[in-house]
């Protein structure tokens, strides 16, 4: 792999916060890639939901798939611009690791549950998780990875979350929300290259499940123009039992076209700036970006599915159901936390005498219900309510 002066280097990372010896075969990012994989949290993803719940199709994408979209995208881009691949895989597969069931439902719903205990945050989460939450080695907690990984997992943080961080890890991953610099170009392009993916296969996701049209989507340019583009070659494609091969034509075209520029005006900006390593490029304004029109297409794509798919009745009455699951099992396990899983009891009961027991019972709650796949929540829920608000 030839690295550009301005990528994250393996062999000057900034480490890990337990020190271990290098190993043999692979480099730094590689392991942290490995340890994500193998890790329990990346194992759940594959039950838990992007837009669609679990329960209502075999074929919708969920966090794994996604995550596994974001890595190819992102690993494509980088090797054009010279950019560590392995650094972006392995931020790739970990950027939505705290996320709850439910999708950002879930989220919303558990963040109202702690609004007076910190609040809920999936990037926070997906930290904790893995500096603290994974227990697989014998001598410290989490996954212990670089801080490269780690500083592109926090993708959002509020000032007042940045402190706290801060407090603990001086001149560590949150430092840059204190200071105003950026995370490297590794973690910037996992920001496009999931923004890109989310917004292909929710146009996917929401053609197969019946609540957008082809026919609707003609609204949107950037797709328009390359379904325009793909009838004009391929002409048969507009008869009726095509669709579905037109729509995948036109996302994969959609796919290549927005890449495409995100590398040629990543390029331009790079070719102006030249930073002269990876660090130097964390002090200036962000460099991996869209064009100006290009971005323009992408906010009209957004603020369809917002509209058309995010909004819609079927999918909010659904969320609603999802957000009442969190609230009832957050007020179940808060009141009877021993109905939680042992290790996470015992950490509550191991916290009586805390300075506020009641914070560390709420976050160690928040905890295990965010880690839940969609449907053991459907079940935990069923079975402490005796009601099942989310049927197949």
């Amino acid at each position: 792999m030839t690295l550009a002066a301005y990528a994250c280097d393996p062999a000057q990372s900034r480490g890990r916060r337990y020190a271990e010896p290098p190993a043999p075969t692979r480099t730094e990012f590689q392991r942290d890639r490995d340890r994500i994989v193998h890790s329990t949290a990346f194992r759940r993803l594959v039950y838990k939901t992007q837009v669609f719940l679990n329960h209502e199709g075999d074929l919708f994408r969920t966090r794994m798939t996604h995550s596994l979209e974001v890595a190819q995208l992102g690993r494509s881009i980088a090797r054009s611009l010279g950019l560590n691949e392995d650094l972006v895989e392995a931020i790739a597969l970990a950027h939505d690791l705290g996320h709850t069931p439910f999708g950002h439902a879930g989220q919303d719903a558990l963040h109202e549950c702690m609004a007076q205990y910190g609040g809920f945050e999936h990037n926070l989460q997906s930290l904790r998780v893995v500096d603290q939450l994974e227990e697989r080695y014998p001598l410290f907690d989490g996954l212990n990875l670089t801080f490269e990984t780690r500083e592109g997992i926090l993708k959002h943080c509020s000032r007042k979350n940045a402190q706290q961080l801060e407090a603990f890890e001086q001149g560590g991953i949150a430092a840059r929300f204190l200071n105003h610099t950026q995370p490297s170009l590794e973690a910037q392009l996992c920001n496009l290259a999931d923004e890109i993916a989310y917004n292909a296969h929710d146009i996917d996701d929401g053609v197969r499940s019946g609540l957008i049209t082809l026919d609707q989507l003609q609204a949107v340019a950037l797709f328009d123009d390359l379904r325009r583009q793909t009838l004009a070659e391929h002409a048969h494609l507009a008869d009726i039992g095509q669709s579905r091969r037109l729509l995948y034509e036109v996302i994969r075209r959609m796919l290549s076209q927005q890449v495409y520029d995100v590398i040629q005006a990543t390029s331009v900006k790079l070719q102006h700036s030249q930073p002269h390593s990876a660090e130097a490029a964390r002090h200036l304004p962000p460099q991996v970006s869209f064009s100006l029109t290009m971005q323009g297409r992408s906010a009209e794509l957004k603020k369809f599915l917002l509209d058309n798919l995010y909004r819609h009745p079927q999918v909010v009455h659904t969320m609603s159901q999802a957000k009442q699951v969190i609230r009832d099992l957050f007020e179940v396990y808060c009141a009877k936390p021993d109905e939680l899983q042992a290790g996470f009891a015992e950490q509550i009961r191991s916290a009586k005498t805390a300075a506020d027991p009641t914070a560390v019972l709420t976050r160690v709650v928040a905890d295990y219900i965010a880690g839940m796949t969609d449907r053991f929540a459907s079940r935990e829920h069923e079975r402490l309510t005796g009601r099942k608000l989310l049927a197949p």
